[in-house]
């Protein structure tokens, strides 16, 4: 079963949410560890063993962590994209140690986070699906059906199978969001549609197996497992069971 992903310590949370691009092409979502992570890096000028201690992950996650803000930032500044910082599997801490904590729940309610992520009235979740088996479809690449949920006050209010017509990989990415998809639970993900979901605002959460239903339903309680830097690199082979957890890449490898 794949492993939970650690939660991210985090002491502030930005005063401005949302960065506009003039005529923007898109948006992209930059995380709330995202955030923090280039707050302690690059405004306070800390190194990674020390920003990894602060957000009580390890160096080479907290070394993920700045690569994707930056490449998220960077496509934004270069493409002219919209910024907006929400969402992250996160804790809120008051430690005074750092002595860096400024927030309060009505701001903790607002802006969200994998802990407080169903505080939104309203969300859209998608499941790469397999129609006979209800189960989670492996490889995000090759799926024919996503399986789609309404969601309002943390509860499921009704659920469709979409069929994919035919379409594969980078793809995926323009049918979900035809679908107002806000969040993809899949299994293996490749680079390539990783950062096509970025760049529509999906969040995703990869390496995870079994039961789409009931993927959905951990979703909503706030314990769904699942794997961090997850990757697939090979190509063309259907998975058959969920993604091993080694090294962030899926044993099968597949290709997006």
């Amino acid at each position: 079963m794949p492993r939970p992903q650690r939660k991210r310590t985090i002491y502030q949370i930005p005063d401005c949410r949302t960065f506009t691009a003039d005529h923007a092409k898109g948006a992209v979502s930059v995380t709330l560890d995202e955030w923090e992570a280039i707050r302690l890096m690059d405004q306070e000028g800390l190194d990674q063993s020390e920003c990894a201690k602060r957000l009580h992950v390890a160096r080479t996650t907290a070394q993920n962590i700045i690569r994707s803000a930056h490449t998220k930032i960077a496509d934004a500044l270069v493409n002219g994209r919209t910024i907006r910082i929400e969402g992250g599997n996160v804790d809120y801490s008051d430690d005074r140690e750092f002595g860096c904590c400024r927030w309060d729940m009505e701001s903790v309610s607002r802006i969200g986070g994998m802990t407080k992520q169903m505080e939104a009235e309203q969300m859209k979740i998608a499941v790469t699906y397999e129609n006979e088996t209800g189960e989670i479809f492996q490889h995000f690449g090759r799926t024919e059906y996503f399986k789609v949920y309404d969601v309002e006050n943390h509860a499921v209010t009704s659920s469709e199978v979409v069929s994919t017509n035919g379409q594969g990989h980078g793809a995926l990415a323009g049918v979900l969001n035809g679908l107002h998809a806000d969040v993809l639970i899949c299994g293996g993900i490749g680079g390539g549609a990783q950062m096509a979901l970025s760049e529509a605002g999906i969040r995703f959460y990869g390496g995870c197996a079994g039961s789409a239903d009931q993927a959905v339903a951990d979703f909503i309680a706030g314990k769904l497992q699942y794997q961090e830097d997850i990757r697939c690199d090979h190509h063309g082979e259907h998975h058959e069971g969920g993604c091993a957890h080694e090294a962030g890449t899926c044993g099968h490898g597949c290709h997006d």
